[in-house]
């Protein structure tokens, strides 16, 4: 990819509300069938949203799409929040400039394009549970650790620090990707 093309991305994550974001090769994106694990036995959301398992691919079709492409921009967001209530609809609208930026960069004609919000699909109140019903399959994205994604790994290998929280009185890293072709 060209620099200015790279600049002209990095100044559209900018845009849209992600400031700090590093380039990755997505191989090196870490995935893990513990993360699946994390999912299935010890999250409510499992079954329920259809952004989450079951309702994604495999870990091993995870594993071969982040394969198909050769570039992605990390993106960090670190948020401490006052009010619990308040990081739900900070994902909806995480999740609506992602999407944003992943259309913005797709119509810059790169048409393999596809983003992973840092937080997990809540657009709406009352989710069908499968994404035949979604009510907003054209916003709906799943999170990295629906994918499968190491968060704490991937984002390690990129030098970024983080560790698991205490409690919500703590600063949440949150974490998307750009994949970009």
């Amino acid at each position: 990819m060209k620099k200015s093309t790279a600049r002209w991305i990095e100044g559209k994550a900018e845009d849209h509300g992600f400031g700090d974001f590093k380039w990755i090769n997505p191989k090196e994106v870490v995935i893990g069938n513990w993360v699946r694990m994390k999912c299935q036995y010890g999250c409510d959301r499992y079954g329920r949203k259809g952004c989450c398992p079951p309702e994604v691919p495999s870990v091993a079709d995870c594993r071969g799409f982040f394969d198909e492409y050769k570039l992605g921009l990390l993106l960090h967001s670190a948020i401490k929040f006052k009010n619990l209530e308040l990081r739900h609809r900070w994902g909806q609208r995480m999740q609506k400039k992602a999407v944003a930026l992943e259309r913005e960069v797709f119509l810059a004609d790169f048409p393999k394009t596809f983003v992973f919000p840092p937080a997990p699909c809540n657009l709406c109140n009352a989710c069908p549970g499968n994404k035949r019903e979604c009510k907003l399959p054209n916003i709906a994205r799943p999170s990295l650790e629906a994918f499968a994604v190491d968060v704490y790994g991937t984002a390690r290998k990129m030098r970024y620090q983080i560790h698991v929280l205490k409690g919500y009185h703590e600063e949440m890293n949150r974490f998307g990707l750009l994949l970009i072709e």
